[in-house]
């Protein structure tokens, strides 16, 4: 039986909840002795964040199975060399779908929640970045018309993708 998907802000008390459903999303991407393992944590601490940013949550039968940290206003802090959001620019991070709930669409229903957002504060396009082995995150944006932009290449080799979309006004794309 699939449940009905509800995605608002994040309440307080459900932080630690969100937080826990969106690093076990990002853990299938990290070795045990991966030294980024304390990023984490990082995407654990939604406490942290959300003073700065929106946090939705997806919720399916009273359980959180899905979070997003929506950038509109500005960074999430000192996560490295970000350049400031541009005016109309509205960024998705840290996008995490509980893996028992995926591919029953709560990424898209997160990711549809976001763009309405973005659009309602005045936002003309929303950004985004991925990495090469989220090869599911990057199928759903193509299909919600994501566009790929400019890859960031770290001096270690790390590869980000990037990906935008424009709003349109009336909320058709």
């Amino acid at each position: 039986m699939i449940m009905a998907i509800e995605v608002r802000v994040a309440r307080p008390d459900e932080y630690d909840d969100a937080g826990s459903v969106t690093a076990a999303a990002y853990r299938e991407f990290f070795e045990p002795d991966d030294d980024d393992l304390p990023y984490l944590d990082r995407i654990a601490d939604i406490r942290g964040r959300a003073d700065r940013t929106t946090i939705l949550v997806a919720v399916e039968g009273g359980r959180i199975v899905g979070s997003l940290t929506l950038e509109l206003d500005g960074r999430v802090g000192d996560w490295g060399d970000d350049p400031p959001l541009d005016p109309g620019e509205a960024h998705i991070r840290m996008l995490g779908v509980a893996p028992a709930a995926r591919a029953r669409g709560v990424g898209g229903a997160l990711m549809r929640d976001a763009e309405a957002r973005a659009r309602a504060a005045g936002k003309t396009h929303v950004t985004l970045n991925t990495t090469l082995r989220m090869v599911a995150g990057q199928r759903m944006y193509e299909r919600l018309g994501y566009v790929r932009g400019d890859d960031h290449v770290f001096p270690d080799g790390f590869v980000l993708l990037s990906y935008s979309k424009e709003l349109s006004a009336d909320g058709s794309t």
